[in-house]
């Protein structure tokens, strides 16, 4: 894992604990699948991370993956938790330690449910850094 990644998804933790909404609702934010977590859950995906470096300053284009895990009877719940990580995530700090954020863009969510298991709805954000 990238220096940056680490460092962005540091702050994003941060964001979805401390997010009003989200902080009474979700049983935690996970580092991939969680074990034994209490639904709802956000699990960060692997993701990935692409070279966005100029002539004199390194730079990382991020990929991120988060998921929203429920059980609930229907979406309703999981739709509004996914409208929260997206606010959470659109509020990042620009300067983080060692980078700053040049442009964070979300760029989609979607649902899907297996028959026998819980809803999963994924939030994806294009994120490019800068290194200072």
């Amino acid at each position: 894992m990238s220096d940056a990644m680490r460092t962005l998804q540091g702050a994003v933790v941060t964001a979805l604990e401390t997010h009003l909404a989200l902080a009474t609702v979700i049983g935690g934010v996970f580092d991939g699948p969680g074990q034994r977590a209490v639904y709802p859950y956000v699990s960060i995906g692997d993701g990935s991370v692409a070279d966005w470096s100029c002539k004199l300053v390194k730079g990382r284009e991020i990929a991120l993956m988060l998921t929203v895990w429920d059980d609930g009877e229907d979406a309703v719940r999981l739709q509004d938790i996914m409208e929260s990580v997206e606010e959470a995530v659109a509020a990042l700090p620009r300067d983080l330690p060692g980078w700053r954020i040049a442009s964070n863009i979300f760029l989609r969510a979607r649902i899907v449910r297996d028959a026998d298991g819980p809803w999963a709805g994924m939030v994806d954000h294009r994120i490019r850094m800068m290194e200072v």
